[in-house]
Formats: structure tokens, sequence, C-alpha cells
């Protein structure tokens, strides 16, 4: 638990309290021990005086008889213990009193210049011996005193009531005055800050505060009211980035749907063009049929070329199906495929076509390829596509290169696969729109532009990635990313 700026700061006033209290305390209870110890010396040296005064007259006097009586006198009196009477020559000529207290006079040297005195402890508490020397001879007594303690004692405790009732004073004022002066005003700036948090506009600062705290609640004011402003234009600030990105989410939409329209329309188009022409062909070639003046050989002919003609719109039409269901395969394709074997395959396929006569391949493979998900068939159709577009963009002359490598990130393993030619490569142009459908640079009849738009759906209907290579300006590369299906094809049984 925190503890509170208040008692901080009662605590502290404490502290320095007993700092200053504690040391005058026991200074001045030495200091009284002191001057009561002087005042009593002084006092029996007094009494020893006057007792030698008195026994010096009354030796002139009196008779040795006498004497004693006058002794004995000053001994019933109680502030007398025992008392000792010398002759000029220091000789003791009576002594009288306690024994104990007679054999301590003996430790005074009689005959010294100046009273003497020496403390003593008697049976009735502590005593002083005093000896004051004379013409006639030296007198030395013992007398009662009072023990330092007992006279110092209550003017000791007085002080201490004294301070402890001007500590608690002074704490009690201390803490009046703080929560006064410090506490109430800040808690009332706290207490409005709160109200600020919870919805109001304005601080409201207490008035009858100090100067410095005056101050202090003034620039809480100002800065809650630049804060409120600063909210304000914040507020409107989001506002405005709000309709912002609504109208441009609103464009967006409308871009999009623009988009799609206009891929729509290529797509009608392209499709339009494609089958447009067999179908006028097959039109033709029937009104011919049904004029009935042909030979049984021309018959022959115009049934082959209708049938030649609707075999291009079912291609057509079976790419275009291929091209809007990639993910749908055939079970016999589910089968995880080798990137070795379907090479093989493709090459085998391509070597007695015309296009490919003059047109050297390199193949660059590596046995130990593990298999990808992709089906054998499929990377068959895939690499066809692109060793045929290979071929035709570089022509007789030209050279393709096949190469495939294993790229490994953490736990991810792929296989990339490219297919680089020696054409003139793809335009920027054309690059934009080179996988979309019906998108080719060929002559009419010899292609359908559905060949990369097919590719492409197939490599990313199993997490693969099919893109043209910007950065390579010698031709044409296309580079083929698939995801690993597990151990290399060499392991894995060879089909039946």
């Amino acid at each position: 638990m925190r503890l509170g700026l208040r008692l901080h700061l009662l605590l502290l006033l404490g502290g320095l309290m007993v700092l200053a209290f504690v040391p005058l305390y026991f200074a001045m209870s030495t200091y009284v021990h002191i001057t009561l110890q002087r005042q009593q010396v002084a006092h029996a040296e007094a009494l020893g005086r006057s007792l030698a005064a008195h026994v010096g007259e009354a030796r002139q006097r009196r008779s040795p008889e006498q004497l004693l009586e006058l002794l004995e006198a000053q001994l019933a009196t109680g502030d007398v213990e025992a008392v000792a009477v010398y002759d000029p020559q220091q000789r003791p000529l009576a002594r009288l009193g306690d024994l104990d207290m007679v054999r301590a006079l003996g430790e005074l040297q009689p005959g010294t210049e100046e009273i003497e005195t020496v403390r003593v402890s008697g049976p009735f508490g502590p005593a002083l011996a005093v000896l004051v020397p004379s013409e006639r001879g030296a007198v030395a007594a013992v007398l009662r005193i009072d023990p330092e303690h007992t006279r110092a004692t209550p003017l000791v405790r007085l002080l201490g009531l004294y301070m402890g009732v001007f500590a608690l004073a002074t704490l009690l004022g201390a803490y009046f005055a703080l929560t006064r002066l410090i506490v109430r005003p800040v808690d009332a700036l706290s207490q409005a800050a709160q109200r600020v948090l919870r919805g109001a506009r304005e601080l409201e600062v207490p008035t009858n505060t100090p100067r410095e705290l005056g101050e202090l609640g003034a620039s809480l004011r100002t800065m809650t009211r630049h804060l409120r402003h600063e909210e304000e234009a914040l507020r409107h600030q989001i506002e405005e980035v709000q309709r912002a990105t609504d109208q441009l989410r609103s464009a967006q939409d409308t871009v999009v749907r623009s988009e799609r329209l206009a891929s729509v329309g290529r797509l009608a188009a392209g499709l339009a063009h494609e089958i447009g022409n067999p179908i006028s062909a097959l039109l033709g070639l029937q009104d011919l049929l049904l004029e009935g003046e042909l030979t049984p050989e021309e018959q022959r002919d115009f049934v082959q070329r209708m049938k030649r003609e609707t075999s291009r719109v079912h291609n057509i039409l079976r790419d275009l199906l291929q091209f809007a269901r990639p993910g749908v395969e055939r079970p016999e394709l589910a089968a995880p495929g080798d990137v070795g074997a379907a090479v093989d395959d493709t090459l085998a396929l391509v070597a007695p076509q015309k296009a490919f006569h003059d047109v050297e391949i390199r193949r660059d493979i590596p046995p130990d390829l593990p298999t990808t998900r992709l089906g054998h068939e499929q990377l068959v159709q895939v690499l066809l596509n692109l060793l045929m577009n290979a071929a035709d963009a570089c022509g007789p002359g030209g050279r393709i290169a096949l190469r495939a490598t294993v790229l490994r990130e953490g736990a991810d393993e792929q296989i990339e696969l490219s297919v680089t030619d020696t054409g003139a490569g793809v335009s920027p142009e054309m690059q934009r729109r080179l996988f979309e459908p019906f998108a080719t640079t060929k002559e009419v009849g010899k292609g359908t532009g559905l060949g990369l738009a097919v590719s492409r759906g197939l490599v990313e209907s199993v997490g693969g990635a099919l893109n043209l290579d910007a950065s390579y300006t010698a031709g044409a590369r296309f580079v083929m990313r698939l995801p690993s299906a597990g151990a290399p094809a060499a392991d894995r049984d060879p089909p039946p």
C-alpha cells in the first residue's frame, strides 16, 4: 500500500523533530545534573565554612568539653554526619560521628591552603567530605547531600513532557495545515480530472488554494481545453478518412465490377471469335450438303471437314471448362507426379512435331527430385503448353532449356521448374494479360489463348504458382513452383 503525501510529510517532520529534540533532551539532562552537582558542592562548601567559623569562635570561648557538646549538637541537626577538629599542627583534637564517615575524613589532608572536597557514600546515601583550613586549625565535616537524580528527575521529566507536547502540537498543526493547503486542493483537482475523464467538457479548478496549486490547476485546465480541441480535430479527421475510405471502397467495387464485366466481355468476345469461325464453316458445309448436288467423294470430304470443325469447338469448350474448374481432378490424376518422368513423356510427345525439328532442347533435371502434388498427366499438360509456346516463340534454330531445382524454407519444400526460350520475349502490354483466357498473339486457328490460363489454374489448384520472369530479357522464362509431396520419385513404387 502506497502512503499519501500528507503521511509522507508528517513522517518526515516527525523524523526531523526526533533528530532535533532527542539530542537536546540529553544535553539538557546532562546540563541539569552538572548544574545541580555544582550547586551541591557550593552549598556544602558554604556550610563547611560556616561550621568552621562557628567552631573557631567556640574554641576561643569554650572549654574542650563545651566544644564537644557543640559538635554533638551539630551532628544532631541531621545535615552533618561526622566532624573532625585539628590543632594548628594539624593534629586531630576531636572526631565525632558515624565511624565510616569518621574514617572517610582520613582521606582529607589537613593543612592545605584551599577547601578540599571529596565525595563519599554513607549509610544514609551520598555525602560530601569538606576540609576548611584555618590558622587555629582545620575543621573537617561530612555533609549529607541529596542524590542528583532525586532533584534532577522532576525537571528532566518536565522538559521531556514539554518537548513531547510541543512535538505533538506541531504534528497536529502540520496535519491540519497539509490537509487544508495541499491534500484537499489536490483531491479536488483529482476529482475534477475524473469528471473530465467521464465526459465533462471543462476542468473545474478550486479557487481557495495556494498560489502554486492554483497555477497548476490553471495549467491543467488549459491543457484539458487543448486536448479537447485536439480530440475534436482528430475526430473530424477520422470522419474525413472514413468518408474517403468509403468512397475509395465504393470506387474499388466499381472498378472490380468494371473489370469483371470487361473480363466477361473479353471472354465472350474470344469465345465468339474462336467458335464463330468453325460454326460458320459448319453452316456453309451443311448448306452445300442439303443442296444434294455433291458426289459421294465430295460429301465424304465435307463430312470430314465438319467433324474437324466440331472437334475444334469441342476442344475449345473442354479447355474453357478446365480453366473454370481447375481443382476438379480425375481419379487417375490424384497420385503425386514425378517431374522427371513428366518431362521425359512431354519431350517424347513433342519430338515428332514439325515445330521442334530445328529447336535444341536442353534438359537439366536432377534424378532425385521429390514428387509433387500435381498429377502426372496434369504436369504433362502444363509442360506441353509451355514447350509449344516456347517453340513458336523462338522458331527454327532456337533453344529451349528445362531446369528443375529444390527450394527449402524451413520445413517447407518446393520444386522450381523453369522453361526458358531464346525468342523475342513478351511485350509489356501482353505481360499484363498473359494469363487471361483467349489472350494470344498467334493467328486465328493456331491457338485459342487458353493454354497458359488453364496451366496456371492447374498449378494453383495444388498450392503452386506459375509466373513469367519479367527480369529475364534474353527471351522468355516461365517459372513454375510446385509443393513437394514427400519422398523422391526413386524411393516410390512405380505405377502399375
